[in-house]
C-alpha cells in the first residue's frame, strides 16, 4: 500500500495497480502538455470564403474546399508567409499571401467574381473516391471536389468532347487519370 496526504492532511491510501494508473494518468499528461506545446510551434487559417466550395491550395499544394456544408474550414501551417490560391471553375481565381503566426488562427476572407455561365449542349461527368474532398481536375484546370459530383443527383456538366479526369486525394497518394468522352444528355463516371 502506498500513502499520500491530502490538502487537508488526511491520509489516501492506494493500493500498488492504483499508483500505476496514476503514474500513468500522469504520463499522458505530460505527453498532451508536449502535443500543446507542438501545437503552438504551428498556426491556423481560416477560410471564410463566399463561395465556399473553392479549392484551397496552399503553396501550390491543395489541402481542400474553403468550407465544408457552409463552414469555414480551418488548416494548420507553419509560421510565416504562405501562398494561398483559391479555384473555382466558375468565378475568378483568388491569389493572395497570408502571414501566420504560431499559435495564433489568422482569417482569410475573399468574395469571389462570378465568370458568364458555360452555355448548353452539355454531358454531366460524376466522380467517387474513398476521399470525398479529393480534389477532380479536368484537362488540367480543378473543379472541385469529388464529393460535389458523386451521387445522381450530383454532376459536373460539361460541353460534348474528350477529356483527360485527374482525381487527387488530399495525401496526394494514389491518383486517378482517365480519358472520357462526354456526350450531350448522357453521363460519365470516374472512380
Amino acid at each position: 500500500m502506498i500513502a499520500r496526504k491530502l490538502h487537508a492532511g488526511y491520509p489516501l491510501t492506494m493500493s500498488a495497480p492504483c499508483a500505476k494508473h496514476t503514474a500513468m494518468r500522469t504520463m499522458i499528461v505530460l505527453a498532451s502538455a508536449s502535443l500543446v506545446c507542438f501545437a503552438a510551434d504551428t498556426g491556423r487559417l481560416k477560410t471564410e470564403i463566399d463561395f465556399g466550395r473553392a479549392g484551397v491550395f496552399i503553396d501550390g499544394k491543395y489541402v481542400g474546399p474553403a468550407a465544408d456544408f457552409k463552414i469555414a474550414r480551418t488548416y494548420d501551417l507553419s509560421p510565416g508567409e504562405h501562398e494561398v490560391r483559391l479555384a473555382e471553375p466558375r468565378y475568378e481565381e483568388i491569389v493572395t499571401k497570408v502571414t501566420i503566426t504560431a499559435g495564433k488562427k489568422t482569417v482569410l476572407k475573399e468574395k469571389m467574381k462570378a465568370l458568364p455561365p458555360a452555355k448548353p449542349p452539355f454531358g454531366q461527368l460524376r466522380t467517387e473516391n474513398a476521399d470525398h474532398f479529393a480534389a477532380v481536375y479536368v484537362n488540367g484546370h480543378y473543379m472541385g471536389h469529388v464529393d460535389e459530383f458523386s451521387n445522381f443527383a450530383q454532376g459536373l456538366l460539361l460541353n460534348p468532347g474528350t477529356y483527360e479526369v485527374r482525381i487527387v486525394p488530399v495525401s496526394g497518394q494514389n491518383p486517378v487519370t482517365k480519358t472520357v468522352t462526354i456526350e450531350a444528355n448522357k453521363t460519365a463516371l470516374v472512380k
